[in-house]
């Protein structure tokens, strides 16, 4: 038997690798959803939340361009797929690090001490840097790299406009 137990099972990684990636997308989305309610239960206010739908769309069509776009027998490139694997870790990190503040969007607590442990006490934004990454390796690990490319500057241009919101959102908190 030559590749993986995955390509044997099935004929090809790649459906198996984005349905995980895809549980883990609506297992956060769900975590999030949760600790947004209880921020704003808490008094919390979302700012920025028009720009929201466009990340659902973007992360959701990257998913649909790598199935649709990529050969289903391209064997993987293990190496970037190990890379992937690491930075679910730093996403897991990121999360166990914002515990109960995690959200996908952008939720300020007036009062709330800013975090400045685990990845934020090293880079600002920790996660989108993480996803940046996501977005490029993923589709990289298939050989996929016009939908890296693709998918790369379009998360650049909606992470660039969502700091500047998310910077503005915290700027009061960063001086309390």
């Amino acid at each position: 038997m030559t590749g993986s137990v995955l390509q044997w099972l099935t004929g090809s990684a790649l459906p198996w690798v984005l349905a995980l990636v895809a549980a883990q997308r609506l297992a956060e989305l769900w975590l999030a959803g949760r600790n947004t309610r209880r921020l704003l239960a808490a008094g919390g206010r979302e700012v920025g939340g028009g720009h929201y739908p466009l990340f659902v769309l973007l992360h959701a069509g990257w998913l649909a361009a790598i199935l649709a776009t990529t050969p289903l027998d391209r064997p993987p490139a293990w190496g970037l797929l190990a890379l992937f694997a690491l930075l679910q870790l730093g996403r897991a990190w990121v999360i166990a690090t914002l515990g109960r503040f995690w959200t996908t969007r952008i939720v300020t607590l007036d009062g709330a001490p800013l975090v400045r442990a685990g990845p934020y006490r090293l880079v600002r934004h920790p996660n989108y840097w993480i996803v940046a990454a996501e977005v490029a390796v993923l589709p990289l690990a298939f050989g996929n790299w016009p939908v890296a490319v693709l998918f790369s500057v379009l998360n650049a241009g909606l992470l660039g406009h969502r700091i500047r919101v998310e910077a503005a959102a915290l700027a009061p908190r960063e001086t309390a």
